[in-house]
């Protein structure tokens, strides 16, 4: 279970403050949001901190794919690194092909899943990736080998392309690869599960 602890003072900083000496733990392993309690009269108010420790956030997530195995009668194990501002789990499992689903859509579900749950729990936003076998990174430097392909055939060509919807984190990765491709840029545009990539040819 996660401990939610709260704290307060004059101040975000002093309750921080206050936090880090009663977990003994430094500002970095630590997980908060703040709300501003206004005073009465002259009196200048509060800040009241929710806080939770990051190796709490870990013993959940391992938890909480226990119970997903348990559940789907598969071994699932978790390896845990805080990386980027974010959770990266990387699961092993007895299973692979059932947990990625057809196209990854049940990885993304599973998720979706955890990242709410640790929502409602903490209700604060705590960035979780899951990746099975290396399934995600390899399906990226696919994707990578047929954005340049296409993107050298815009510079050939000078028509735009517009690619399939693909979601923000697919899409911000192909604005990274194209970057500095002379005579490219590329544009977001749509909306939901609509939102692509147009692959633009651009005079210099």
């Amino acid at each position: 279970m996660l401990k939610i602890n709260k704290f307060e003072g004059k101040t975000e900083e002093d309750a921080l403050n206050k936090a880090m000496v009663e977990l003994n733990c430094e500002q970095n392993n630590l997980f908060y949001n703040s709300e501003k309690v206004e005073g009465k009269l002259f009196k200048s108010g509060k800040t009241i901190i929710n806080v939770v420790q990051k190796s709490d956030i870990k013993e959940y997530i391992n938890d909480y794919f226990k119970e997903l195995g348990n559940s789907m009668n598969i071994d699932i194990e978790t390896e845990i690194l805080y990386k980027n501002d974010s959770f990266n789990v990387t699961l092993l499992t007895s299973n692979n092909s059932l947990l990625i689903g057809k196209e990854g859509k049940n990885l993304t579900a599973i998720q979706n899943l955890l990242r709410q749950s640790l929502k409602v729990k903490t209700d604060m936003v705590i960035k979780v990736n899951i990746d099975i076998s290396n399934y995600k990174e390899k399906k990226l430097k696919i994707l990578e080998r047929e954005i340049k392909k296409i993107a050298r055939e815009v510079q050939k060509t000078k028509v735009d392309v517009s690619l399939d919807p693909m979601n923000s984190y697919e899409r911000r990765y192909i604005h990274n690869v194209l970057n500095d491709y002379e005579n490219i840029s590329t544009e977001s545009e749509g909306e939901g599960k609509d939102r692509h990539i147009v692959i633009r040819y651009v005079e210099k």
